[in-house]
């Protein structure tokens, strides 16, 4: 589904991307991981048009996305829940499920059933929503979008431990019904049963790619590469 070979990418004359190789298959979960710093969330931006690549490949659907605007890559299928969550502030729940809606599949209904609580909430301001309940609502607009790649950076950042229980969830969730995701987080604990593939960024190099299992045994691979 999605193929990224060799990606460079620099902000202004500071490079941070020297190689960044990952793929996802349709209804694989992969899991991209690194300290902070490493280069994950430039990977996504650059994934998502947000910045250019100055050199590599980005192959989506057998298309190559290279030097798309982002909302070409959008219609095209990857659906984006950025760090920050990044709401709409003045619009409401249901306002900012609307902004986004486009396909069949994902609804307001089904978007209330993965999270009951922003039907509850259908006419507050986004800017008035918990963090979680706003990450809630990020997962929610993304969905909206009926994205055949679910991209989420940072999923659970700064969450309380009851907020990230159901965020997991919704993702489990998410992934059974065959959902393509491509998942940035620190809580391994959580994160790697779920996952079907491990990409660890290095210094915005791609280091090592592999099976969630072997990361999980392997204390001195997670020691060298993220700090744990």
């Amino acid at each position: 589904m999605l193929e990224v070979r060799g990606i460079e990418a620099a902000y202004g004359s500071s490079q941070a991307l020297f190689g960044v190789d990952l793929a996802v298959d349709e209804g694989q979960m992969v899991a991209l991981l690194g300290r902070n710093g490493m280069g994950k969330t430039t990977t996504i931006r650059t994934l998502c048009g947000l910045m250019p690549a100055r050199a590599g490949s980005l192959t989506f659907l057998g298309e190559d996305i290279g030097g798309l605007p982002a909302y070409r890559i959008a219609r095209r299928g990857i659906g984006l829940v950025p760090e920050g969550r990044r709401c709409f502030p003045n619009l409401t729940v249901r306002e900012n499920l609307l902004a986004t809606a486009r396909g069949e599949g994902w609804d307001r209904a089904a978007v209330a059933r993965l999270f009951p609580r922003l039907e509850e909430r259908a006419e507050q301001m986004a800017r008035t929503l918990s963090g979680g309940e706003q990450q809630m609502l990020a997962i929610g607009r993304a969905l909206m979008t009926n994205p055949r790649l679910l991209v989420l950076d940072e999923a659970t950042e700064g969450l309380a431990p009851v907020i990230r229980h159901e965020i997991w969830a919704a993702i489990a969730a998410v992934k059974a019904r065959g959902q393509a995701i491509l998942i940035v987080d620190k809580n391994l604990k959580d994160l790697l049963p779920l996952s079907d593939t491990c990409v660890i960024l290095e210094k915005g190099r791609s280091v090592w790619r592999g099976n969630p299992d072997d990361l999980a045994a392997d204390a001195d691979l997670q020691d060298r590469y993220l700090g744990l």
